[in-house]
């Protein structure tokens, strides 16, 4: 074995890298531009036991998902019925992996010899696995089976052969199934480069190097950590907000934290959170934990790569049947606002005592909009699902940065205009920063967006749902509130319809699908705002002249 201090750490870049060069193979061979494009999918390793040891991430929600994922399917098979060439699939909400039916993972065992070293992990969001509505996506869901296709830890392939009759009850069950199974062998394809590049390693440098490496790669990221949450005041910190709606009507619903800091552990504490909803704005366990290692991530070490040893100073408690820790068999396909909510409220929690880490409230939603109808110039079904950019709060000395994804998007992109409208019924008429009040400060809240989609097929289906919807986005130390989430639908009567959360309403041709995203919270007095900053937002179109008189006292 050779395990002197440099070629392990030469192991251990290895293995991190490897992260890096499985998205990429993700990105090459996806079909899906809500993959290829938005990179709505995480990839990664981890040791035999599930350890997390890298992450090439798209999503940060992803950050609990891939380590769960494989600690969960060792509870359902023996390592003795885990073979070479076996791919597993799983996209079950209520278990390790899980978030929502859409987000699809593949997991591929590593072995050397007949030793079982590592997995490699991809998640992804396929653009539809059936279910009620075009996209799998429902505001109005009752419950999972309504959601799409259910797969809980099954073998795709086994010994190198593809399971051919899971394969073709996919195919048969989606909307869009070249698509689907594209994205699933892209899946497969990019978790395979990673085993690919173990096996090098292991080749290169031994088996043992590579365990040693492994877990001296946990262990630093875990002292890493530690030096960081020394740093942090010690303490106990709470904070409550809501999430407005379950789809079906019914809320607010209460999201609560207690986090407390000791010298050598953070726990978070959300016993208090109202129970799971009939609605489909549910979130499992899992996502809970993504959702607080996010937020644990930003406030001690964010230079180091994500790994398992980052995490284990960071406890996570919260009893079963909350809105953020549903049962089955509760509906979740919008999992991703309560999930938002709860990285939020501890954000909330914690931002009094860390002002220079974390800014004020941002738009909290992804705003995620799915559009389907049939494409006018193909005559074929087209599934549009795109999350939208809005306003981030402003910080201590900072404003907040204007037209970004939430917090628990991560590395995501938008999908081109030429691209949009090549593949979808749509054309973009209007993508501009709004002029809603909201976010005035010392420090100015970053702007939301408004967007305009033209039908231009003979009608299209909006499914949309959002938070922050009647909440506004917090602001600190003064600082005004943000503004809301919304969707319109602007008709040929000239009549405006306005939307929270909705699911497959009809637009006709010519009429227009508006999407507009908060402004983040303001950070201090708006007064103390100087004049001349006042005078250049006014040129800039970020702040009118109204608004520089009522909010800045600016003449």
């Amino acid at each position: 074995m050779i395990n002197d201090v440099f070629t392990t750490e030469i192991i251990k870049d290895s293995i991190v890298a490897l992260g890096d060069e499985m998205f990429e193979a993700m990105v090459r061979t996806s079909m899906s531009p809500i993959i290829y494009e938005t990179t709505d999918f995480a990839v990664g390793a981890t040791d035999a036991a599930g350890n997390l040891l890298a992450q090439g991430n798209g999503v940060t929600a992803f950050l609990a998902t891939l380590d769960t994922a494989v600690q969960s399917l060792l509870t359902h098979y023996d390592i003795d019925s885990i073979y070479p060439g076996d791919v597993f699939i799983t996209n079950s909400p209520y278990e390790g992996g899980g978030t929502h039916l859409s987000d699809v993972v593949i997991l591929v065992p590593v072995f050397h010899n007949d030793l079982l070293i590592a997995w490699t992990v991809n998640k992804a969001h396929w653009t539809e696995v059936g279910g009620a509505q075009p996209g799998s996506v429902s505001t109005v869901a009752t419950e999972i089976y309504q959601e799409g296709l259910h797969f809980r830890f099954l073998k795709l392939y086994e010994k190198g052969q593809p399971n051919a009759s899971l394969i073709d009850l996919i195919r048969t069950n989606v909307r869009l199934p070249d698509s689907t199974i594209g994205d699933m062998h892209a899946g497969v394809a990019a978790a395979n480069v990673g085993a690919k590049r173990i096996g090098e390693i292991v080749d290169k440098y031994g088996c043992e190097s590579v365990l040693f490496a492994m877990d001296d790669l946990l262990d630093y990221g875990e002292r890493m950590t530690q030096a960081e949450l020394q740093k942090l005041p010690t303490g106990v910190y709470e904070s409550e907000d809501i999430v407005e709606d379950d789809g079906l009507g019914n809320g607010p619903f209460k999201i609560r934290v207690k986090v407390t800091i000791t010298d050598d552990k953070m726990i978070a504490d959300y016993t208090g959170t109202d129970p799971q909803v009939p609605g489909p704005i549910n979130c499992s366990y899992t996502g809970l934990v993504t959702g607080a290692r996010c937020l644990f991530k930003a406030v001690t070490n964010t230079d180091i790569p994500a790994n398992g040893g980052c995490f284990r100073a960071l406890e996570v408690i919260c009893p079963d049947g909350t809105l953020v820790s549903a049962q089955s068999p509760a509906p979740v396909s919008l999992y991703y606002e309560p999930l938002i909510a709860a990285i939020d409220v501890m954000w909330k929690a914690l931002a009094p005592i860390l002002p220079d880490r974390l800014p004020a409230g941002h738009q909290r939603s992804v705003g995620a909009t799915f559009v389907s109808g049939v494409h006018p110039q193909t005559g074929e079904l087209f599934v549009m699902g795109e999350p939208l950019v809005g306003g981030w709060g402003a910080a201590e000395g900072l404003d907040g940065d204007s037209g970004q994804f939430c917090c628990a998007n991560g590395e995501t992109f938008n999908i081109p205009i030429e691209l949009f409208e090549s593949r979808y019924g749509l054309q973009v008429n209007q993508y501009a920063f709004h002029n809603e009040d909201g976010g005035a400060g010392e420090f100015r809240g970053g702007k939301g967006v408004v967007l305009d989609y033209q039908v231009t097929a003979e009608e299209a289906f909006l499914t949309y749902a959002a938070s922050r919807t009647v909440s506004k986005p917090w602001g600190m130390n003064g600082g005004q509130e943000g503004s809301n989430n919304y969707a319109q639908i602007l008709r040929h009567d000239g009549s405006t319809e306005r939307y929270h959360m909705c699911t497959t309403v009809r637009a006709q041709k010519g009429e227009v699908i508006r999407l507009t995203t908060g402004t983040g919270g303001g950070f201090g007095d708006p007064a103390k705002r100087p004049r001349e900053q006042v005078a250049m937002d006014i040129k800039n179109g970020y702040v009118t002249a109204e608004q520089a008189r009522k909010y800045y006292h600016h003449e």
